[in-house]
């Protein structure tokens, strides 16, 4: 893989980051002056400068890359010594930490970073929570996270992994790319907070130890991993009769795996990784119908961050996409078919029928953004035009 998720966010966060007055008027102030002047000492800010890098900035015809390179040319900042650098704190959730993949991936970008003028400290959390409540707190300047986790800063960017909203990868692919589109940068920011990038991470389906368990009926008694972050989700297990217990991504698998709890809603990216196998041991089963497209997601403090920026970040995200899903899709190949559980077309009607209902419950609390919704529902009408739900709307 090229590039991947989590490398090509990190390595463009920095390069970006300062440039505050790029997409703004050449009339920029003495603070937004001073910064520029802390990026690239030595080098004349003036208005004709200014007005060449907002130029290049939004120029749609360059590649991400390329205009990457000319401001840093520009601005001098690829000629900096690396302690004059400005310094970025970038916090990564790897499961593994330290020595997990993606932020061992995201290590191997420090060269590149620092071939265009940037200074990264990237900051590895095992405990996605807590990393959270870093950037809250201030001590990271952005942080990879979950799409779930994600809602707590943007509720529009949020609402991408709702439940049975993107039914394939197709469905995502046609999204995100509405997303990263210029017309939507207003959404991208909520309070402090900005998204400066969202990723696929594939599909959600549900695990069980039990292949018996493949109907909404059988799930009945049965326990549930859910997260304890998000309340939302123990309200809808327990409406199917099952029981919720509620955990964090981070314990979950290993519930899974020794028998704690019976069914898991996980990622396929996920059965090699955390060793699902393990809990699928002797006579589980994925139930081969994915509940939802979900995402990772790049928040950054709009302070440090703004939005005519951010937009350019997540112009370079949506680039990476067929990177990232070739990636992810031979790593789902590895799984053996055996474990694949077929249900019946009128129990995937039941599904898709629970699904929708759900989102409009959870609309109507608040929870999932309405826009969101109605974007993903004109999606799934233009990839599926004799869809029930396009002559009778109801997001």
């Amino acid at each position: 893989m090229k590039k991947t998720i989590f490398a090509v966010s990190i390595f463009l966060l920095g390069t970006l980051t300062g440039l505050t007055a790029l997409a703004e008027s050449v009339n920029i102030s003495e603070e937004q002056r001073a910064v520029l002047q802390r990026l690239a000492p030595g080098v004349e800010i003036t208005p004709e400068l200014m007005e060449l890098m907002r130029e290049i900035t939004l120029n749609s015809n360059m590649t991400v890359d390329q205009r990457l390179q000319a401001i840093g040319r520009l601005s001098g900042m690829t000629d900096l010594p690396v302690d004059q650098r400005m310094a970025f704190k970038i916090c990564i959730w790897d499961i593994a930490g330290r020595a997990g993949p993606v932020f061992a991936i995201a290590e191997q970008e420090r060269i590149r970073m620092m071939q265009y003028g940037v200074n990264v400290e990237m900051i590895p959390f095992t405990n996605e929570g807590v990393m959270a409540d870093e950037l809250k707190a201030g001590r990271c300047d952005a942080a990879l996270m979950s799409g779930m986790r994600a809602r707590l800063f943007n509720t529009f960017s949020g609402t991408i992994d709702a439940v049975g909203a993107l039914p394939t990868a197709q469905h995502m692919k046609t999204l995100l790319q509405v997303v990263a589109h210029p017309s939507n940068a207003g959404r991208m920011v909520q309070g402090e907070y900005v998204v400066l990038g969202v990723f696929p991470a594939g599909a959600a389906y549900i695990f069980v130890n039990d292949r018996e368990i493949n109907t909404l009926g059988k799930a009945a008694g049965k326990k549930v991993a859910v997260l304890d972050f998000d309340p939302m989700q123990a309200r809808m297990i327990s409406g199917i009769g099952a029981t919720p217990v509620s955990t964090d991504i981070t314990r979950a698998p290993g519930m899974f795996n020794n028998g704690v709890v019976d069914v898991l809603a996980a990622p396929l990216l996920a059965y090699e990784v955390l060793e699902l196998y393990k809990g699928l041991e002797p006579n589980g089963g994925i139930i081969d119908y994915p509940l939802a497209q979900i995402s990772m997601q790049l928040i950054g403090h709009r302070s440090k961050f703004p939005n005519e920026i951010a937009q350019l970040v997540r112009e370079a995200a949506f680039e990476r996409y067929d990177d990232i899903m070739e990636f992810i899709n031979n790593e789902e190949s590895r799984i053996p078919e055996k474990w694949m559980v077929s249900i019946p077309e009128e129990d995937k009607q039941e599904y898709e029928t629970m699904m929708q209902d759900a989102r409009i419950e959870l609309r109507e609390l608040g929870y999932y953004h309405p826009e969101m919704l109605h974007l993903q529902l004109r999606i799934r009408c233009r990839i599926e035009p004799d869809r029930s739900e396009c002559t009778n709307p109801r997001e």
